[in-house]
């Protein structure tokens, strides 16, 4: 085996790593919505403790990234395979942590009757990862096109975010008792909000990837 093929396969096994993290950082936060939705409290103990996992493979792609650079000294376009792995890496990593947030929120509002049906707050959490998806595509496929048709349903996200935050504020005067749970119901919010900025930062690198030239997809 050549270096140059050598050097391919590594770089496929760390792809395929952080696309495995991916995954389980998708699930968790579908998971953390429905735990939310049906106030399960076991399923959000669930996802506090399994982040450990995530934090687990994170810490491997980056041995596995700096490894790649101690032994093959990549040129110029490798490295930045390798470097942009690093961050989708990271952004996967806090998206992780975003489901966790939203499963601590959940124990918080505990079985507390919500005071509105949850049904709004999973529709953006679904058009946020919609955008995670396609950008992960974008990575997998270093299609710049795709990463930057995904970094514009940002606005939407961030529109729905606003009307959902003016719309729990309004609660406060009808439910004065329930000002921690509609304080846990807007930190949801937020917490979706920031993996469609996740997913934008990946887009983000992957045009970095591809062109070599920084865009701020988010401005």
């Amino acid at each position: 085996m050549n270096v140059r093929t050598n050097f391919d396969q590594n770089l496929k096994q760390l792809k395929e790593l952080l696309l495995e993290m991916a995954d389980i950082s998708q699930k968790a936060l579908r998971d953390s919505i429905e735990a939310l939705k049906a106030q399960n409290l076991e399923k959000a103990k669930d996802i506090i403790a399994g982040d450990n996992i995530v934090d687990r493979m994170d810490d491997e792609v980056n041995a596995k990234a700096m490894a790649l650079i101690a032994k093959e000294s990549p040129v110029a376009s490798d490295l930045r395979k390798i470097i942009v792995a690093i961050k989708v890496s990271s952004e996967v990593e806090r998206i992780g942590d975003m489901a966790v947030n939203i499963a601590k929120s959940t124990l918080h509002i505990g079985t507390e009757k919500h005071i509105k049906k949850i049904v709004d707050i999973p529709k953006m959490a679904e058009m946020a990862l919609d955008m995670l998806s396609a950008s992960l595509a974008s990575f997998y496929s270093e299609d710049v096109t795709l990463a930057r048709d995904t970094a514009e349903k940002d606005d939407a996200v961030d529109a729905m975010y606003g009307e959902l935050i003016q719309e729990l504020m309004g609660y406060i005067p009808e439910h004065p008792t329930a000002i921690n749970q509609i304080t846990q119901l807007a930190f949801t919010c937020r917490y979706i909000e920031r993996v469609a900025d996740h997913a934008t930062n990946i887009s983000e690198n992957v045009i970095f990837l591809v062109t070599g030239k920084r865009f701020d997809l988010n401005a």
